[in-house]
């Protein structure tokens, strides 16, 4: 496919080298820093990032700096979303859930924003495509999790019902206690981040092809104009089912960090 639009982009003549995929995501440094050997230069990611989040926070501030007791448009759409996330709180964690639904907002609505600048015209890329975004919001997950554990059971508690769950034959431990703190402790982290990080990658390519073919095939008559007719009627299609895609992957993450407080928090029966 990525040979078929370049040809047409070249009038058909293309005989160069095409970039690789990752070339979709590698965005050089727009404010070169480097501290300590470290670069820290700031580029096309980082700049999304900060410019959904603050609007993102703009947003929670404008609507619920001066709470009404009847709500206008914005104060209800915004606490909707807090009511849904205190719901899905209090439903996996129980009664001790509500002192986590400013963090478990915190994820969805970040989370959200992030990714859906991959369908917002000027920015169409989620820093979420890149892997440090879901690694960092993984440990973050991780951190509160385990945090939680060893607070409401013990240090001990904690990671020796991890390792030694009550009612297995101790000679099964041999086997099971790698499998459990590998499944605990990395494992959970780990799919985390890679469902975020893949689903945002094939959403991008999927948008990115999508509206190459739009920009490469349809001012090109006779015949390519059809394969461009075609992608830009499945266009919002494409859209639709990503924004389905983005709210899902939020929604996904912070239930599954709900979930993994919920675990901590009881000792292991």
């Amino acid at each position: 496919m990525i040979n078929v639009l370049a040809a047409a982009e070249w009038g058909g003549e293309f005989e160069g080298v095409l970039d690789p995929i990752n070339a979709l995501f590698d965005f050089p440094a727009i404010i070169p820093l480097e501290l300590f050997g470290v670069d820290l230069g700031i580029n096309r990611t980082i700049l999304i990032a900060w410019l959904v989040t603050a609007a993102a926070a703009a947003l929670f501030i404008v609507g619920l700096r001066s709470p009404q007791v009847v709500p206008g448009k914005l104060q209800s759409f915004l606490e909707m979303i807090v009511d849904f996330i205190r719901g899905i709180a209090l439903e996996i964690i129980g009664p001790k859930g509500t002192r986590f639904v400013p963090l478990l907002t915190t994820f969805f609505v970040g989370i959200f924003v992030l990714n859906v600048a991959k369908i917002t015209p000027f920015l169409m890329l989620p820093p979420t495509s890149r892997m440090a975004w879901p690694a960092f919001l993984a440990l973050i997950s991780w951190l509160v999790f385990v945090g939680v554990g060893i607070k409401e059971q013990g240090f001990g508690a904690y990671f020796g019902g991890i390792m030694f769950p009550p009612g297995v034959p101790k000679a099964l431990y041999v086997i099971l206690t790698p499998i459990e703190l590998l499944s605990n402790l990395i494992l959970r982290p780990f799919t985390l981040a890679v469902r975020l990080f893949a689903n945002m990658v094939a959403g991008h390519i999927l948008v990115v092809i999508t509206l190459s073919a739009i920009h490469v095939f349809l001012p090109s008559v006779p015949v390519g104009w059809m394969v461009g007719g075609f992608a830009l009627l499945a266009a919002p299609v494409v859209f639709g089912f990503e924004l389905f895609i983005i709210g899902l992957q939020a929604y996904i993450f912070t239930m599954l960090t709900a979930v993994y407080i919920s675990s901590s928090m009881e000792a292991h029966h």
